[in-house]
């Protein structure tokens, strides 16, 4: 952004005013609107030579020789980093959030976030997307060695993030019910909120020396693990409000119409543009924007993407997204993202404060 350091005031305010005006409307902006609805305590004629600078310094475009200009992506990522000032959050809006999400904290995290998006596209009028926490990124919550008889169990495990799976494993020598509930509390002493790249062999190696004589329980526990814990990512996307995408004129044409709900329909597409968030967190980043272009995927260039992580604890478990035109009202979406992630974070670390 370096070479948009040199602009003057004016031309800042003026930039500012055809981008307010153009996220308004939606209709491009000329000098002598800029002039009638802005006090910039300047002539329309020299608005329209200060637009015809931001016009060459690829800030604002015009689409035709007799129209008004309209930002570019360049002059809303200049608006995004440098001149956006976010609103608070009107009491109602808070109220709705708090209210809809600390009562969804009963249920599981896919729940809770399934609520989230259906509020925050009924608040922002745009899609919302997000995905479910993976495997990968989950601690173990519980393991529990269920007694069938002396020779069976049932080995089932539980994740952070709500997933079970379990196992029928066969014993080479018989066990009762008290030596199988001794194996539990210690499988659950070792391995208990560790993740599976926590589970190194230092680890494996203390689990493997304190079960020596259940060796085939051991195998069957870590098999099961690696199993249910290595899935490539088994996540899962939702998303709300793609209608809402019509509240917008330009996407009356049908083929632009059909090209956004194409990418909204496609949940691959979908993951890869909002996880860019989970890779950004590490530099302190809370949100991400993706305007126009800087989109990778070549339907979503016409839109703009502002995604958020939500984390368990401290640890980062996943992105809620919202996808609109590049006109969208930032300032106002990036308030509602922020307070909707902060929510989601209480709501599931007191679920599974509760849980505990």
């Amino acid at each position: 952004m370096d070479n948009f350091f040199g602009i003057d005031d004016r031309k800042i305010k003026i930039l500012q005013a055809i981008i307010n005006d153009y996220i308004s409307t939606g209709e491009p902006v000329g000098s002598r609107t800029i002039s009638k609805k802005y006090d910039l305590g300047i002539s329309s004629a020299t608005i329209r030579n200060e637009m015809s600078d931001l016009e060459e310094m690829g800030l604002i475009e015009q689409l035709h020789t007799s129209s008004g200009r309209k930002p570019s992506d360049s002059g809303y990522r200049l608006y995004v980093d440098k001149l956006i000032k976010l609103p608070k959050l009107t009491k109602q809006e808070e109220l709705m959030i708090k209210n809809e999400l600390i009562g969804e904290a009963l249920y599981e995290v896919d729940k809770i976030l399934k609520k989230s998006i259906h509020l925050l596209s009924e608040l922002t009028k745009l899609t919302c997307v997000v995905n479910t926490p993976s495997v990968r990124n989950s601690s173990i919550k519980l393991i529990q060695l269920l007694f069938i008889d002396s020779n069976n169990i049932v080995a089932v495990i539980v994740t952070q993030n709500g997933i079970v799976d379990n196992k029928i494993i066969r014993l080479n020598k018989p066990i009762n019910n008290q030596v199988l509930q001794r194996i539990s509390l210690l499988l659950n002493n070792r391995l208990s909120n560790l993740t599976i790249e926590e589970i190194n062999l230092k680890v494996i190696n203390e689990l493997k020396r304190d079960l020596t004589g259940y060796e085939d329980i051991f195998d069957a526990i870590i098999t099961v693990l690696y199993e249910s814990l290595t899935k490539a990512d088994n996540s899962e996307i939702y998303y709300e409000g793609a209608s809402n995408i019509f509240n917008y004129p330009e996407y009356n044409d049908i083929d632009r119409a059909r090209e956004f709900l194409s990418l909204i329909d496609n949940k691959d597409v979908l993951k890869q543009l909002i996880f860019n968030s989970l890779e950004n967190i590490n530099d302190g980043m809370s949100f991400t924007i993706k305007i126009g272009k800087e989109n990778s995927i070549e339907n979503a260039q016409n839109c703009s993407i502002i995604s958020a992580v939500y984390s368990i604890g401290s640890k980062p478990m996943g992105t809620i997204g919202v996808i609109g035109p590049t006109r969208m009202h930032y300032s106002k979406v990036i308030s509602l993202l922020t307070n909707m992630v902060m929510t989601i974070n209480k709501s599931v670390d007191k679920k599974y404060s509760d849980d505990r």
